[in-house]
């Protein structure tokens, strides 16, 4: 599970656009608490410290704690949205966690020794990711952090498939279809280029509407 870390926030007494900008303008980000069935609870934090852990990566799968004036809140980040001109951070959507919460969270899957797999190595094969990250129920406490597939040995044609993810405890994916995650294919045909193709040149011949028999025919 990623490191847990704390963000002081204010509660934000108004909501609605207008609000919002006036959060923004002054470098706060406008957020909601919600879940654990209680009242949703408006907030904002700090924009710089949210938008450096958002791109830190992790980030909807760490929880973390609010300090809301002296209350602490456990919280799971599950959704956020960016200003879709500036790609800047615009609102986010905290869950309420606690002990006993269970979430639904996408873990990243990351592939370690392609060196050690001859289908790459020695034949030029390609790793051809199917899923980058695995949909799975833990509790809100024990995230993993990702899954680590091992590829040493895979020659080309081979599959791996989710039955080969090692799941911590109380870690379960969300269905029970045994799909691929990925497969190493053979090595991409070289293109054609077609510019060094020799082209056939078609001559063009300029003909006119005048033919042997309309040219004028001169007299003695």
């Amino acid at each position: 599970m990623s490191e847990s870390y704390t963000v002081k926030a204010e509660a934000r007494e108004k909501v609605g656009k207008g609000a919002a900008r006036h959060l923004r303008r002054s470098n706060m980000v406008p957020a909601v608490i919600y879940g654990d069935k209680q009242a949703p609870l408006s907030i904002a934090v700090p924009y710089k410290e949210t938008f450096l852990k958002l791109h830190a990566g992790g980030f909807l799968t760490t929880v973390i704690n609010i300090d809301l004036n002296g209350q602490q809140i456990q919280v799971l980040p599950k959704d956020y949205q960016l200003d879709v001109i500036k790609d800047t951070l615009v609102h986010i959507d905290y869950l309420r966690v606690s002990a006993r919460t269970v979430v639904t969270v996408r873990i990243p899957v990351h592939f370690e020794n392609e060196d050690a797999a001859p289908g790459i190595k020695a034949h030029d094969g390609v790793l051809n990711v199917v899923h980058h990250d695995i949909e799975v129920e833990c509790p809100a406490q024990s995230i993993p952090e990702g899954f680590t597939v091992d590829l040493t040995g895979l020659e080309i044609g081979d599959a791996v498939h989710a039955s080969a993810l090692k799941l911590p405890n109380g870690v379960s994916l969300t269905t029970d279809e045994d799909f691929v995650v990925a497969t190493i294919v053979p090595p991409m045909a070289e293109e054609v280029d077609e510019l060094d193709a020799e082209t056939p040149v078609t001559e063009v011949i300029e003909q006119t509407d005048a033919t042997a028999e309309d040219e004028p025919k001169t007299g003695n």
